[in-house]
This record gives structure tokens, sequence and C-alpha cells, in this order.
């Protein structure tokens, strides 16, 4: 697979990731943008993060503040809602509330549980957001040659 040169969000899809990342501040905001071959949809997924460290707080030490989980139902649902339709996954998006917008170690394991990406197609995005206001938004792609996340440009389109 190839790795894109740099990656463009209608400006639809980049204002709706930003107000997410705003409403959920200072907790950490995800989703997913599905792109039909014409248009982009972004649909926001449930941080189940606090729920998980009030559940087992020694495995999952970190809360929504500094931590994101996609609610693995809700995620297949919209999976299997949007393949008759002809929607992949664009993007996985997520916020850093009070942090830069860089690619963590801990985004690298959510997206590549088994040492390489579930979804190697899609890009990762990521938002630093300080008090309500993103500062930067940022996209990862899988490098198969580095065996790594690359960042990319990403524009407004």
């Amino acid at each position: 697979m190839n790795v894109p040169s740099e990656l463009a969000l209608t400006e639809q899809a980049w204002d709706e990731i930003s107000r997410h990342a705003r409403e959920t501040f200072p907790e950490e905001c995800c989703g997913i943008i599905l792109h039909n071959g014409k248009s982009y949809e972004v649909r926001r997924c449930t941080n189940i993060q606090n729920h998980l460290h009030a559940l087992d707080p020694d495995t999952y030490r970190r809360t929504a503040a500094t931590a994101y989980a996609m609610d693995p139902k809700e995620l297949e649902a919209i999976l299997q809602e949007a393949e008759p339709r002809g929607a992949r996954i664009r993007a996985f998006y997520h916020s850093h509330p009070d942090h830069e917008a860089y690619f963590s170690a801990e985004d690298r394991a959510f997206a590549t549980p088994f040492g390489e990406p579930t979804f190697p197609e899609a890009a990762q995005i990521v938002i630093s957001i300080y008090e309500r206001t993103v500062r930067r938004i940022s996209a990862y792609v899988w490098s198969e040659e580095k065996k790594d996340f690359i960042e990319i440009p990403l524009r407004k389109s």
C-alpha cells in the first residue's frame, strides 16, 4: 500500500471533528470519518474510557481526560451500517485535551493491537485542544516500509 502524500478533509468534516473536541473538553473525544467515494461523514463514537477505568482501575489506569476507548459494539454497528452504502473508514479521530496533536504510544497501541494496524488504510487524526480552542489537527498514516505511523499534511478541501 502506498503512503498518501496528504489527507484532505472537507470543511464540514473539519468543523464537525473540531466541534466534537470542544464539546467533550476536558475529556477526549473519538470518532470515525467515513467516505463513500463522493462525500465524507463524521460519526461520533462514545468514549468508554471512564467506564473501563471505574470497572478496573488497575488495568485501565487512565481516565477519559487522557485516554479514549471506542465502544466496540458501537464501532461494529457503524461499520455494518456503512458497508451496504459503500462507505469505508477514511480516518479515526480523537482529541488530546491540553496536549499537542502527536501520535502517542497509547494511540499506536490502540491502532495496532496485534502489531499491525487493524485498519491499515485508515488515517489517524489527532486534535490538539486547549481551553476549548482547537490549536492543531494532525494526520498519521501507516507506513508499511517503516512499520509505523508517520505524519502527513492535513488540509481542508
